[in-house]
C-alpha cells in the first residue's frame, strides 16, 4: 500500500471513525522506515509477531471516535495483508536474509569477563572447570 495514512483511511472505511483514529497504529508499523527507507524496513514489524507486538504496545483494543471498540490485532492484520496479501512469520523473513560472515562471528567475551573461565587446554585434568575457592574454615 505505501503510506501509513492510506492504511488508516482503509481502516476507517472498514471499521468506521476517522483516519486519525488509526494513524498511530499504522505509523508504529512503518516507523522502521527511519532505519531503511525501502521495503526491507518491513522485516522489523510486518509479520505475525509484529502484529502481537502492536497489541502489546497499544492494548488489545482501541476505542475510535464513534465509540466503537476495534481489536488492535485486526488492525495490524489489515496493515500487513494490505502490504503483502498474506501474513508472513518472522521465520519467513529470516529465511530470506542472506547470511554474511560477520553475522556469525560472535566474540568469546567470557574469556575477558569471567574470572573462572580458563581455556580447556590449561585446565588440570583436561577440561573440567576449576574447583571453587574453599570457604572460611570453621574454628
Amino acid at each position: 500500500m505505501g503510506y501509513s495514512y492510506h492504511h488508516a483511511l482503509s481502516s476507517a472505511r472498514k471499521w468506521g471513525g476517522t483516519a486519525e483514529d488509526y494513524l498511530p497504529l499504522h505509523q508504529w508499523f512503518d516507523e522502521s522506515k527511519e532505519i531503511t527507507a525501502d521495503f526491507r524496513h518491513r522485516a522489523l514489524r510486518h509479520h505475525a509477531q509484529g502484529i502481537f507486538e502492536l497489541e502489546r504496545v497499544f492494548g488489545a483494543t482501541v476505542t475510535i471516535s464513534t465509540g466503537r471498540v476495534v481489536p488492535v490485532r485486526l488492525i495490524g492484520e489489515q496493515h500487513v495483508l494490505e502490504d503483502f496479501g498474506f501474513i508472513p512469520s518472522f521465520a519467513d523473513w529470516v529465511r530470506s536474509i542472506r547470511p554474511e560472515p560477520w553475522m556469525g562471528r560472535a566474540q568469546p567475551i567470557h574469556k575477558l569477563v569471567d574470572p573462572f573461565a580458563v581455556a580447556p587446554e590449561t585446565r588440570p585434568g583436561g577440561g573440567s572447570p576449576p574447583d571453587p575457592a574453599p570457604g572460611p574454615s570453621a574454628a
